[in-house]
């Protein structure tokens, strides 16, 4: 499922440095994507990108996630003196479940840092770094009318 990729912002932040593990994860979001790793073997998935698979060793593939889930864990940064994270602050850093089961870390925008809440419909869009680089993101959840899903947070546009 394809998810939009702001390219519109001027990345400052440090950018990733993909190997060859972890390259078709950032380059899938450039394209709109959420990569994760299947393993054709025992069907087993996994998030961040490894050379084996956790649960039986065979080599892992990609395959395209939702990009849907919920908050399974998070935290407000609220503190961090480090340019260019300090203008951003408060900020939410949380542990996504997606809907394929796979947990990532990543920040939550596009609502108050105080709405966000465990259990939170997410769903992911990315920020480009280039055109062949992007950094997934998850804001609150929308219902196919652009409604705030249930299980989201109140207040839809306020923060980032």
């Amino acid at each position: 499922m394809a998810f939009e990729v702001e390219r519109d912002v001027a990345w400052t932040k440090p950018v990733p440095a993909p190997d060859a593990t972890s390259a078709e994860f950032w380059r899938g979001a450039a394209r709109g994507e959420l990569r994760i790793q299947r393993c054709p073997r025992c069907g087993h998935r996994q998030h961040y990108p490894r050379a084996l698979c956790t649960a039986c060793g065979a080599v892992p593939e990609f395959e395209t996630a939702r990009g849907t889930g919920r908050v399974h864990t998070f935290t407000v940064i609220r503190q961090y003196g480090m340019p260019p994270f300090a203008k951003e602050l408060p900020y939410v850093v949380a542990m996504i479940e997606l809907d394929e089961g796979v947990r990532l870390m990543a920040n939550v925008t596009g609502c108050a840092v105080d709405d966000v809440h465990v259990g939170m419909r997410v769903e992911a869009y990315a920020v480009a770094i280039d055109d062949e680089l992007a950094v997934p993101y998850f804001r609150p959840a929308r219902d196919g009318d652009g409604t705030q899903a249930s299980g989201g947070a109140a207040a839809p546009g306020a923060g980032r």
